[in-house]
């Protein structure tokens, strides 16, 4: 009987150091192609020691309210979001980059403007919120050209999702877009879409998709948050190295056969996937966004204070990644 009692209470013993072992990473993530490494944390993260729990989300914005919410711990977006909830004092840490670029101003393939001066008295769709508004907003500005969300500007702005820009671009009611990948990619394959620009030429040069984990996670799960950034890392490098793994798991998975494998290999030339960040760039980003109220920020937060490479390092060194 004793012997019985000892062997139950070691097996519960182990169970109870496998669950340890694979503790529940909560992330939160966005459905784009160069988001596709994020993603892949899940399908490698049992080997990594821990489980994730991944939830996609339509913009970078609704990722961040979940996050404030606590109903995250980790949540990969772009830098105006998680930059708008540091200054609203949401507590939480950016610790990494995981892609660069991934913009596009189009214009509607029929009108062949090759230039962001032509947008003058066009009508210009961008998503509320992203990335894409800031550049969109620096773009316009350094050409001379005014804008508003009413008319009477050089330039009509108008705010819609994502993948309905693409739709407002097809049915000829917007006039150009500033759009995100594949998107962008896709209306130029499907040719009702032109390349104008990439909006790589303001302050905030190739915009860097950010990671960002709380506080709470960073300070109090400092094991877990370690393994968590040892699989980022591991994942990203899978799909720098191995494009055809990246390929298939960004078509199939993520996008179920919607996307094409021209449109992968363009949207990824124009957001490659990365690890790194910088103060520098997200100071950059948080001056721009206050400069063209982009964000109503009272206080707008100092990158320093809460841009934090530690975990992103060690997990480099570990891994030995350049």
């Amino acid at each position: 009987m004793f012997k019985k009692i000892k062997v139950a209470g070691l097996l519960l013993a182990l169970l109870a150091t496998a669950a340890q072992a694979q503790e529940t990473v909560r992330l939160g993530n966005l459905k784009f192609a160069h988001y596709g490494a994020v993603s892949y944390i899940k399908e490698i993260a049992p080997k990594c020691g821990i489980k994730v729990d991944e939830k996609v989300f339509a913009k970078g914005l609704d990722a961040m309210q979940a996050v404030i919410a606590g109903e995250l711990d980790v949540a990969a977006v772009s830098s105006e979001a998680v930059i708008s909830a540091r200054a609203s004092g949401t507590p939480i840490y950016l610790v990494a980059g995981f892609a660069k670029g991934g913009a596009r101003l189009m214009g509607r393939a029929d009108l062949g403007m090759k230039t962001v001066k032509e947008l003058k008295g066009k009508k210009v769709g961008v998503t509320r919120g992203g990335i894409q508004e800031i550049l969109l907003a620096a773009e316009l500005s350094q050409n001379g050209l005014s804008y508003s969300d009413q008319p009477g500007k050089d330039v009509q702005i108008i705010y819609l999702g994502f993948p309905d820009l693409n739709q407002a671009l097809l049915g000829k009611n917007l006039d150009a877009i500033m759009q995100s990948e594949p998107y962008s990619s896709q209306a130029i394959s499907k040719g009702f879409g032109n390349e104008i620009i990439k909006p790589y030429d303001t302050p905030i040069g190739e915009p860097v998709r950010t990671m960002v984990v709380t506080e709470k996670f960073y300070k109090e799960h400092r094991p877990l948050a370690e393994k968590f950034m040892r699989c980022f890392v591991e994942a990203t490098k899978t799909f720098i190295d191995n494009r055809d793994i990246a390929e298939k798991y960004v078509r199939e998975n993520m996008f179920k056969g919607q996307v094409s494998h021209e449109d992968f290999i363009n949207a990824i030339e124009n957001s490659p996937y990365s690890y790194d960040i910088t103060a520098e760039h997200i100071q950059i980003t948080t001056d721009l966004m206050q400069k063209y109220g982009v964000s109503k920020m009272a206080k707008p937060p100092v990158a320093k204070d809460w841009v934090k490479t530690d975990l992103l390092e060690q997990a480099k060194k570990s891994l030995n990644v350049k």
